[in-house]
């Protein structure tokens, strides 16, 4: 399962740095990646003999990919070529999180891949952070983007830079925080965390610093409730320094932001207009919507004014759902976070050594703040974001096994 493993990091780390594999290109080499990453799964399940597991969150994700499938059986589809590129997303969702749930199984491995997202999340926001201060007009300095669009790192809306970081920091702040990371490696964790921190508030994207306020109160909870008075301490020498770092890169940029308002950006005003719209879209079509990924075809009808604008998304992935899957994409999503908020509470709670509890806090936490987000925005249409959401969201909801301790030997179990 080694293999499995490293690859479904490979492939993380290619959708994020594909400028979150938005294009039909990368999301053909995930594909092609994650069925080659089945294979493999499969010689070896056959030649070592792995027991089979499962997921409750497999479930809804698979039922949403079924959904994509009838809309195109039934024809009931705006525009056939979007939800098939829908159908080959999820399918590739479905895969890697399967793939995933047999690959990890240990504390170790848990934290093997929490560690590989961290370094990860360091190396793009030293990346971003160079290219922001030597910006040319290009991603990479080689890819031209449309005025007045301005990318930040790898992704060309700063806000999605902003969600994959939201994701990335809680789980290194929960193991710093909850003292769950041996005193060693603490210096580097710290690192690994604080310059991310001040990437993101550079990033001046307002979803992403309110739902980075959001995971930092959410840990000081969890802190409260878990981590005593030195985890308090480490909390708060966490939030100074990373607003010091936000300061330094220059977060001034990022407050003067929320005081903008400009015909180029997505006003709250806007925001709304888009919510209505998609509510008529759902209103129209109310048990299988437009259609899976056709939110970009059908909008234009039911769009209450001409913005000049190609509108994609409806900044708004609760109604985007709604409109595009109708009551039986809204049900498939209410039914996988109800899942994920029954079992994480539950493992949460069952959680017995300081590793295994970090795990789960940094997990829980970096959903809720993506959650959040995705009032505003639509992170969760971006493949690598999605995959990142995917792969915390089974950590959540998976059983991590703790030590038993026997007759003076400590033991691996699953509980």
């Amino acid at each position: 399962m080694k293999a499995v493993r490293a690859g479904i990091v490979t492939l993380t780390i290619f959708a994020v740095l594909a400028h979150g594999a938005v294009e039909d290109w990368a999301l053909g080499i995930l594909a092609t990646g994650a069925a080659v990453l089945l294979v493999i799964w499969a010689v070896a399940i056959e030649r070592e003999g792995f027991e089979l597991r499962g997921n409750p969150l497999l479930w809804p994700l698979g039922g949403l990919l079924l959904l994509a499938v009838l809309q195109q059986m039934l024809g009931r589809t705006a525009y056939g070529h979007a939800t098939a590129l829908e159908t080959l997303r999820l399918a590739t969702y479905f895969a890697l999180g399967f793939l995933a749930v047999q690959a990890f199984r240990t504390p170790r491995e848990w934290r093997t891949l929490i560690w590989s997202l961290l370094v990860l999340g360091f190396a793009v926001s030293v990346f971003a952070i160079v290219q922001e201060f030597t910006w040319n007009g290009k991603l990479y300095w080689v890819r031209s983007l449309h005025e007045p669009v301005r990318g930040f790192g790898p992704f060309v809306n700063r806000n999605h830079f902003a969600g994959f970081l939201e994701l990335v920091l809680p789980p290194g702040l929960a193991l710093l925080a909850l003292h769950a990371e041996r005193p060693a490696r603490r210096p580097l964790l710290w690192l690994l965390v604080v310059f991310p921190a001040g990437a993101l508030l550079l990033s001046a994207s307002r979803g992403g610093i309110v739902s980075l306020l959001f995971e930092i109160v959410l840990l000081w909870v969890a802190v409260r409730l878990y981590g005593g008075r030195g985890g308090r301490r480490t909390l708060v020498g966490l939030t100074l320094l990373v607003a010091v770092v936000g300061g330094w890169l220059g977060v001034g940029t990022a407050l003067q932001r929320f005081r903008m308002v400009s015909q180029n950006q997505v006003t709250q005003e806007l925001r709304l207009m888009l919510v209505r719209d998609s509510w008529g879209m759902f209103v129209q079509h109310p048990w299988l919507g437009t259609g899976l990924g056709t939110f970009a075809t059908a909008y234009p009808r039911f769009a209450s004014r001409d913005i000049g604008l190609l509108v994609n998304h409806a900044h708004n992935d609760y109604v985007e759902v709604l409109a595009e899957g109708g009551l039986a994409g809204g049900m498939l999503g209410a039914v996988f976070l109800f899942l994920l908020i029954w079992r994480a509470r539950k493992h949460l709670r069952q959680a017995a050594t300081p590793t295994s509890r970090a795990l789960y806090v940094g997990a829980v936490v970096a959903i809720a703040g993506l959650l959040l987000h995705e009032t505003v925005d639509f992170n969760l249409h971006v493949p690598s974001n999605a995959i990142l959401f995917l792969l915390l969201s089974l950590l959540s909801t998976t059983v991590i096994p703790e030590p038993i301790i026997n007759r003076g030997h400590i033991l691996r179990g699953f509980s």
